[in-house]
């Protein structure tokens, strides 16, 4: 794709082009959305550009490719890029292009997470409550998130902060994991999560683009935060198939970046979602999602 090209101009009056950095799990699920409404997406991609071109997605290559230009031709904004070592990689690059665009952005979106809370013993938290997370993950997700509301604040940038709570969706269940026989019922008494369908996650961007309001921060999450071990359990009845082994979680083997998903437990409320934005989810709780997710996966 030629940077001409990545930066040209609406093609018709009024047309919506999404700039979608690090076109990952939950920007393909908005894009799903927006494509048939005649939005131009483009999306930044490592390689394999051939994938987002069989989706419908204009791809540029990044890191690499100045965004000025691209930037120059958009009208919204989705970063999915998690933050590396040096904190945020796209304001690292990109800061002064995101400035310049400022003026002519309609809206921007930055998806964090509800590590930024940190640990709450199971309590219920919402978008007031301090941040004080206690993964190093979470303590990076802060750092960024602050990084974007300073340049916002500085140039104008209509920013939108969307916190998602553990994603799932197809491809991205346990159902495989069950059926091979190696999924476990971690078991930490006290231990809730809180997680969102990958879809409500599109449905929620979609609302908040077509009711923009630069500053806010969404939880973005369903209504039924729920110990691991009954959503293993649930998944497990829907195959037909016996729960998988209890394990303890002092005995259990897991990797670091599942092990610092443990080190946190808390509910999250989801209100302003519904509330200012009048989303209605189509998976109120993990019953539903996954029911939903193993139809998907049956029918690839």
């Amino acid at each position: 794709m030629t940077l001409a090209r990545a930066g040209r101009a609406a093609d018709s009056q009024g047309m919506k082009t999404l700039l979608s950095l690090g076109h990952g799990y939950s920007a393909q699920a908005l894009a799903r959305l927006l494509l048939p409404q005649g939005w131009r997406i483009i999306g930044t991609t490592r390689g394999r550009m051939e994938l987002l071109v069989s989706a419908g997605i204009e791809p540029v290559l990044w890191p690499g490719t100045p965004l000025g230009p691209v930037l120059a031709g958009a009208t919204h904004v989705l970063t999915s890029i998690a933050p590396g070592p040096g904190g945020d990689p796209v304001l690292a690059s990109e800061a002064e292009a995101l400035a310049d665009a400022a003026p002519h952005l309609e809206w921007v979106g930055y998806l964090s997470t509800t590590g930024v809370y940190g640990d709450h013993g199971g309590g219920w938290v919402d978008e007031a409550t301090p941040l004080t997370p206690a993964t190093e993950r979470g303590k990076a997700r802060v750092q960024a998130e602050a990084a974007w509301q300073t340049l916002a604040a500085r140039c104008g940038l209509p920013l939108h902060i969307f916190r998602l709570a553990g994603i799932y969706g197809p491809g991205r269940g346990p159902f495989e994991k069950i059926r091979g026989g190696t999924a476990q019922r971690i078991i930490k008494p006290g231990q809730v999560f809180s997680r969102i369908h990958v879809d409500d996650i599109a449905a929620v961007l979609a609302a908040s683009i077509a009711r923009p309001n630069p500053g806010a921060i969404y939880n973005v999450c369903d209504d039924d935060p729920a110990p691991p071990e009954d959503v293993i359990t649930h998944a497990a009845a829907l195959l037909g198939l016996p729960p998988p082994p209890a394990v303890p979680y002092a005995k259990a083997d897991l990797p670091p970046m599942a092990r610092s998903f443990y080190a946190e437990s808390k509910r999250v409320r989801n209100d302003r979602i519904k509330h200012e934005l009048g989303v209605r989810l189509a998976y109120p709780s993990y019953h539903e999602g996954l029911a939903a997710v193993l139809k998907a996966e049956s029918l690839r």
